[in-house]
């Protein structure tokens, strides 16, 4: 199986190594970034072609969805999944428009691993 470069976005540092966890656990040899905030995430994908971001809804400065919109401009070929608590109609319908994927907060290890494995099958 090929490695994989993964991005991980939370303003919160427990959520992002709990969900770095989750996926050594199941693939150790994929690289592994963390930023803390959008501006931080639209940096590192601009110059990492991450390929898959996990991304947190409500972070200070640009949210989610906004990093999500300027990431997918450049890199439509990234998967990006929001991770949030709460899905309001409003999030979700922005969501869907720009092809998100979502995961619940707080993230589980077998939904992870059920989102990574159905990424990986063609």
């Amino acid at each position: 199986m090929m490695s994989r470069y993964v991005l991980i976005v939370d303003d919160s540092r427990l959520s992002r190594m709990i969900s770095r966890q989750y996926i050594t656990n199941l693939h150790s040899d994929w690289k592994i970034d963390e930023a803390g905030t959008g501006e931080e995430a639209i940096e590192l994908a601009s110059v990492d072609h991450p390929w898959l971001i996990l991304l947190d809804v409500n972070m200070p400065g640009i949210g989610g969805i906004e990093t999500a919109a300027r990431i997918r401009k450049t890199h439509p070929e990234t998967y990006i999944v929001l991770l949030t608590a709460n899905v309001q109609h409003s999030i979700q319908a922005a969501a869907e428009e720009l092809g998100l994927g979502f995961l619940s907060k707080p993230l589980k290890e077998p939904q992870l691993h059920e989102l990574l494995n159905s990424l990986e099958t063609p």
